[in-house]
C-alpha cells in the first residue's frame, strides 16, 4: 500500500506537469485578481500581484504559464479572462461530491461551510456511528450510519472521501471508503493513512500547522 499525495507533480489533463508549489500558489493570484477587480481594475500584471502577495513577479509568470492564458506587453491580462482561466484550469467550476466521515466538531463545521460549494466541492452526505447524529442532518446535508456507506455509494455519484474520524479508525474507515470505490481521500487527521498507488490523498492536518507555527513563534521571541 503506498500513498499518493499532492507532494508529487500532478499530470494535468491537457499533459503538462504541474509542481504542487504552483498548484498552492495559483489560488493566491485568483483571489488577488479578484479583489483588483472590486476595485475597478482591468488588468493586472504580475507585478501588481507581487506587491499585493510578497511573490516574486518572475515565481508568478512562470506559474502563469501552466495557465493557458497570455497577457499583453506593458497592459498584463486582462482581469476577468484571467479569472475565469484560473478558476477553470484549478477545478472550481466543477462540483465535485463528496461523503464526509466523522461528524464532530471539525467535520460538522466542514458540514457548516458553504464556501467550499463555491471552490467545486459539494459533501452531500456525512457518516457516523453516534445515534444522537444518525438520521438528523446538518445544515441540509443528511447524516447516515457508518455501515450505509455502501448503499449510499450505489445512490450517489461520489468520488471523494472527506476524512474528520479519530485518528485510533482514521485507516480503518479509510479502507472501507476506499473498498466502496472513494478515488480521493481529504484527510484533516494527523494520521498518515495508507492507500493504494492509484488513490489521491491530500493531507491537511491543523495540528501539524499549529506546531509549525508554534515552533516560529517561539523561535521568533528567543531570537
Amino acid at each position: 500500500m503506498k500513498e499518493v499525495t499532492m507532494d508529487r507533480q500532478i499530470q494535468h489533463k491537457d499533459n503538462m506537469r504541474v509542481p504542487e508549489p504552483t498548484l498552492r500558489r495559483l489560488p493566491w493570484y485568483l483571489s488577488n485578481v479578484k479583489l483588483l477587480k472590486q476595485r475597478g481594475e482591468r488588468y493586472v500584471s504580475s507585478t501588481q500581484i507581487s506587491k499585493e502577495i510578497n511573490v516574486d513577479a518572475s515565481q508568478i509568470a512562470k506559474d502563469l504559464s501552466y495557465v493557458n492564458i497570455s497577457g499583453r506587453t506593458r497592459v498584463g491580462y486582462e482581469v476577468d479572462t484571467l479569472i475565469a482561466v484560473l478558476e477553470h484550469f484549478l477545478g472550481f467550476t466543477d462540483i465535485h461530491k463528496a461523503f464526509l466521515f466523522g461528524v464532530g466538531s471539525l467535520g460538522g463545521a466542514l458540514l457548516q461551510d458553504s464556501g467550499l460549494k463555491h471552490f467545486g466541492l459539494e459533501i452531500v452526505a456525512a457518516f457516523d456511528v453516534n445515534p444522537a447524529l444518525v438520521g438528523t442532518s446538518l445544515n441540509g446535508i443528511p447524516i447516515f450510519h457508518s455501515d450505509e456507506f455502501a448503499k449510499k455509494m450505489q445512490e450517489y455519484d461520489v468520488h471523494i472521501g472527506v476524512l474528520t474520524v479519530p485518528i485510533e479508525i482514521a485507516q480503518c474507515i479509510t479502507d472501507v471508503m476506499v473498498a466502496g470505490g472513494i478515488k480521493a481521500v481529504w484527510n484533516f487527521t494527523p494520521f498518515r493513512i495508507r492507500v493504494p498507488e492509484n488513490i489521491v490523498v491530500q493531507n491537511t492536518s491543523l495540528y501539524a500547522h499549529l506546531a509549525v507555527m508554534f515552533n516560529r513563534l517561539n523561535f521568533n521571541e528567543i531570537k
